[in-house]
């Protein structure tokens, strides 16, 4: 396990979506419509203000007061909050809030792909990106299979490799979308 992913430019974040697995999926879920520093800062506010990232916590939890809270956690706080609970109370339900379960049970490529997409607000380029960073950052065998051939956030290991990667993602992600459809 990576000791921090550099995916904001907060060392705290990093720190916390490379070594609690909920958060890593609450990033992965709030990254949509939002710069990639926003969506990982997510977990780190979402704990700061319920005191929590347990599933079973965020199930319960008023979330949409949480992510209206200036700043807002993210642009779209209501959809979030609602797609955040969801997540959480999926993965209460199905891993018994161990988000971890996603990935160290998937028996090959093809199930840890259906877990992934399973999860409230994760389609197929989320199964790719997320499938990338858990070969490539935690070693996971089942997730080899789903790295596709274009960057991701699997790809970047600095500050700089994420400067790189959200400007080739700006110019090629048409391109991109298309080749995963």
């Amino acid at each position: 396990m990576p000791d921090r992913l550099h995916f904001t430019d907060s060392d705290e974040a990093n720190a916390l979506i490379a070594q609690d697995p909920m958060a890593l999926v609450i990033g992965y879920a709030l990254d949509q419509q939002v710069r990639v520093q926003k969506a990982f800062m997510g977990p780190l506010v979402i704990r700061e203000r319920v005191g929590s990232l347990d599933a079973a916590v965020l199930a319960d939890a008023d979330l949409d007061t949480v992510f209206r809270q200036k700043p807002a956690i993210h642009r779209f706080p209501g959809n979030m909050a609602a797609r955040v609970k969801d997540l959480a109370a999926y993965i209460r339900d199905t891993y018994d809030g161990h988000a971890e379960r996603i990935w160290t049970e998937a028996t090959d490529s093809d199930d840890l792909a259906r877990r992934i997409q399973d999860l409230p607000g994760f389609g197929k380029l989320k199964v790719k990106g997320f499938g990338a960073v858990l070969a490539k950052h935690f070693g996971v065998a089942a997730a080899q299979g789903l790295v596709p051939w274009h960057p991701t956030l699997g790809d970047v290991d600095s500050p700089e490799a994420l400067a790189e990667y959200q400007a080739a993602k700006k110019i090629h992600k048409k391109e991109w979308d298309r080749a995963t459809t």
